[in-house]
């Protein structure tokens, strides 16, 4: 029987023998380059050994500095002021139902019977949100009180995330340059107010103050579009029926 040598097998072998040694030599490079690169991070961490564990000890007590202010100081203050705040607020809620509030209006502004009121919580608790309120409450205890440049100033500090709260309190600053007639600042602080947010309660109401100013100002263009605006889209507010007599009012001018 004839045999036959495979052809081409040697040559093979010698190939899959330089491959091997190929990957041999690729592995060693990468083990090599490891090796080097472990050795130079070794180094760069006895170098600055000291400088990192520094900056390690700051950032803990950075940390636990932090959950030791939250923790210690500010959670206790906040609870106090909320507590300071509700004292303030009770006054200022019987002011608003007794014929004679000016003395309650007082407390509730400036405390009494060893309690904070709301200049105090303003004072004594500034970044906090009672103090944000307080800031609130004053104003409009300052417009109750006729006294409309403290109000204003109050109410211009006052920063809320609550848009209504926020809206109401610009529409209050609006009251007051009206109070102080100063009808464009009035305005302009009416329409800062019904823009902030939108809700079927401040936006037709300040809508209605900011028709009637322009209008009291001679800017029929701009009065009859806010007019319009309520009876369109508020048909169901207070102001719809006065708007629609408004609006006839006007058109017939023009």
């Amino acid at each position: 029987m004839a045999t036959y040598k495979k052809r081409g097998s040697k040559k093979s072998l010698i190939i899959s023998n330089n491959s091997n040694l190929k990957e041999s030599s690729a592995t060693a490079e990468v083990f090599e380059t490891l090796d080097t690169g472990a050795s130079k991070a070794e180094d760069f961490v006895a170098k600055y050994q000291n400088i990192i564990l520094i900056l390690i000890g700051v950032i803990t007590i950075s940390v636990l500095g932090y959950l030791g202010y939250r923790s210690y100081v500010y959670e206790p203050s906040l609870n106090e002021a909320n507590s300071e705040l509700n004292q303030a607020q009770y006054y200022f809620n019987l002011a608003l139902n007794e014929s004679d509030s000016d003395s309650l209006y007082a407390r509730a502004l400036k405390g009494g019977d060893g309690r904070y009121g709301f200049l105090d919580i303003i004072s004594n608790y500034s970044g906090t949100p009672a103090a944000e309120l307080a800031e609130y409450s004053a104003g409009m205890i300052y417009i109750k009180l006729k006294d409309y440049e403290n109000a204003i100033n109050y109410l211009k500090k006052f920063n809320s995330k609550d848009l209504l709260l926020s809206s109401l309190a610009l529409g209050a600053i609006g009251d007051s340059y009206f109070n102080l007639n100063d009808s464009n600042l009035s305005l302009e602080y009416y329409e800062k107010a019904f823009t902030l947010n939108t809700n079927d309660y401040s936006t037709p109401k300040y809508l209605f103050k900011a028709a009637m100013i322009s209008s009291s100002l001679s800017m029929n263009k701009k009065a009859l579009k806010y007019f319009k605006r309520i009876s369109e889209d508020y048909p169901n507010s207070e102001q719809k029926k006065i708007a629609d007599i408004q609006i006839g009012r006007i058109e017939n001018i023009n």
